[in-house]
């Protein structure tokens, strides 16, 4: 631990103090969690951000939503909204916030989105508007204890174990890691592609999860580029020189580990996670741009800061210039792909409603 840490532990301590008597009071039941007739999966982390929530959602959604009538409900981080919305063709992130105005966007035939602060509001809404739903998805609802999930996913990133993390402000934990004993399932993400038995017994060992735990593996996978929209005249050179990265999202180095793959110079510019995107930023992005002096050179965002830059009025200040976003898909290592989802399938059938009494 540097310095700097040392002298935060203390806050720290103060800080776990404080969330530790909030959880005493939910243990007690002075602090009530509700529960639902409906199938309800949490996918959460215990730390600020960065674990790939997003993806796993993601997954979620194209396992589901063949055979179940599905929602997620998010509280729509970064909105300037407020209360329950469902998304609909007009929603924009400050609508919604980016993420969810992202699964909205990739999955409008399959899921209804929707957004509350409240999620025990937001999911007895989503409810009584539509009395055939299967299932919905809580994003980022692990510290929302006043909703008790009928299944709850836990997500630590493979460079960052909640083991070996410190809580704020001394690290990156907003929760204790002795709260993690109430995940039903622990993912472990980004890894890297080719995981040795040897590395997942040591995660294993670091962790120690439950007997009634199940622990998973998984990487992340990058699609191919797709042209920004408003700038799809232009195609990926065969051979990049140079790519101007920017993203604000909460862990952008394997971003970064990817596309040093791709190119000979790449230049990076981090922003805070869920940034608004001004004109001062895009006069930057320009400008690192132009004095790239190499020909092949292009600029890539991340999918969900695409989103916060669909309907902004600055993004036509980078001019004609190649401007892509990547996807990224959540991929399980091994049997992981298929017990993972054998055991969210078996939730769902055995805890689905019956629609026939409503």
């Amino acid at each position: 631990m540097d310095f700097w840490k040392v002298l935060l532990i203390p806050f720290a301590c103060l800080y776990g103090f404080v969330v530790r008597i909030r959880h005493v009071l939910f243990n007690a039941n002075i602090l009530k969690s509700r529960s639902f007739s409906i199938p309800v999966i949490g996918v959460g982390n215990l730390s600020l951000g960065g674990t790939g929530k997003t993806p796993v959602v993601e997954y979620l959604i194209r396992l589901l939503s063949d055979e179940s009538k599905l929602a997620v409900l998010s509280r729509g981080y970064g909105r300037n909204t407020k209360g329950f919305l469902i998304a609909n063709q007009y929603s924009g992130h400050k609508d919604i916030g980016d993420e969810s105005l992202q699964y909205h966007n990739k999955f409008t035939q399959n899921v209804k989105v929707a957004v509350c602060e409240d999620r025990r509001e937001g999911i007895t809404n989503l409810m009584q508007d539509d009395e055939k739903l299967d299932i919905i998805l809580l994003d980022d609802s692990f510290q929302h204890r006043y909703v008790k999930p009928g299944l709850s996913i836990l997500l630590t990133d493979f460079h960052n174990l909640y083991m070996e993390d410190y809580l704020l402000p001394a690290g990156t934990l907003r929760d204790v890691v002795s709260e993690a004993k109430r995940a039903d399932i622990i993912i472990v993400t980004k890894t890297y592609k080719v995981l040795s038995p040897i590395t997942r017994r040591r995660i294993k060992g670091i962790l120690k999860p439950h007997e009634n735990q199940s622990l998973y593996f998984s990487y992340l996978s990058y699609g191919n580029l797709i042209p920004f929209p408003g700038f799809d005249d232009h195609k990926s050179p065969k051979n990049v020189s140079t790519i101007v990265l920017f993203c604000g999202i909460a862990n952008s180095y394997p971003l970064q580990e990817y596309l040093r793959d791709m190119c000979v110079d790449l230049l990076v510019l981090d922003f805070p996670d869920h940034h608004t995107y001004r004109k001062k930023d895009m006069n930057l992005i320009s400008r690192t741009y132009d004095d790239a002096f190499t020909r092949n050179k292009i600029i890539i965002t991340t999918e969900k800061d695409a989103m916060r830059l669909i309907k902004s009025d600055y993004i036509s200040m980078l001019g004609n210039v190649p401007l892509f976003y990547i996807p990224i898909e959540v991929k399980f290592h091994g049997l992981d792909n298929a017990n993972f989802s054998n055991q969210i399938k078996k939730y769902v059938r055995e805890n689905k409603r019956d629609i026939s009494v409503y």
